[in-house]
């Protein structure tokens, strides 16, 4: 296990159909070493969330595990995916965690982060931007989550099925971050390092120098936990991105 003391994760995408993803992050986050100050989690930390008035045995191991975290002194902080953008303040409580905005600054020594899920950076896809401005308008939201939670989950698998068959007529580049848009990002912000999720295509990008700096740019990305997990742990010395194993079956 890397040793670092910030480890960030996204894309988990837990559900009760993959009881090996949940328990490699039970694991995962149970045996994070005393050098962890602080544990990121950004965003699609569930398939799917419907309010967070849908209790379920997931969201109890969930809570559970984190608030455990929370307890041995680490920093626990969740950001909303486009999967779980539902995700309110009261779970956050259950884990012990703070719920925190995109963009999100963090400064690690002297280096200085930008942290985000990253599909807003997905600017070629234009039609999944309008879906997103719709969820995250809070009117949107307060309406949505006054519905009955059957009601809630007919709309979910509506939404769902709709998803799928989109994505599978769009190109690929469609649905990854635009290279301009990563670019704009750093001009706004002034922050010339970037770790987001989303794409489910880990990789460290080294992006050129531009404007008035002569340091060259980074992006990290993230990997989604299907067949193997992935993180990415930031110290005084830079960043790694590993991957790991699940363990075998319980």
């Amino acid at each position: 296990m890397l040793e670092a003391p910030v480890i960030l994760i996204s894309d988990l995408h837990l559900q009760e159909s993959r009881p090996d993803i949940t328990r490699a992050f039970v694991d995962f986050t149970t045996g994070l070493s005393g050098a962890c100050r602080d544990f990121f989690v950004l965003g699609d930390l569930f398939e799917l969330w419907l309010g967070d008035d849908a209790e379920s045995p997931l969201a109890g191991t969930v809570a559970n595990t984190l608030s455990g975290l929370a307890g041995r002194g680490v920093n626990v902080y969740l950001m909303h995916g486009n999967r779980d953008f539902l995700l309110g303040a009261d779970f956050a409580q259950r884990c012990g965690a703070g719920l925190i905005d995109e963009p999100h600054a963090l400064r690690v020594g002297d280096a200085q982060w930008l942290l985000l899920h990253g599909d807003v950076l997905c600017t070629d896809d234009t039609a999944y931007l309008e879906f997103r401005a719709m969820v995250r308008n809070p009117a949107w939201r307060r309406q949505f989550l006054s519905r009955p939670l059957a009601e809630r989950r007919a709309w979910a698998e509506r939404a769902r099925q709709a998803s799928r068959e989109a994505t599978a007529g769009k190109a690929a580049e469609i649905m990854d971050v635009n290279q301009d848009a990563v670019l704009e990002l750093i001009r706004t912000s002034g922050c010339r390092r970037i770790l987001h999720g989303h794409t489910h295509r880990p990789a460290v990008h080294q992006l050129p120098a531009t404007g008035t700096s002569p340091e060259p740019a980074i992006r990290v990305v993230l990997g989604d936990w299907n067949s193997q997990g992935w993180y990415a742990g930031i110290s005084g010395e830079g960043v790694r991105l590993e991957s790991f194993a699940f363990p075998g079956p319980a």
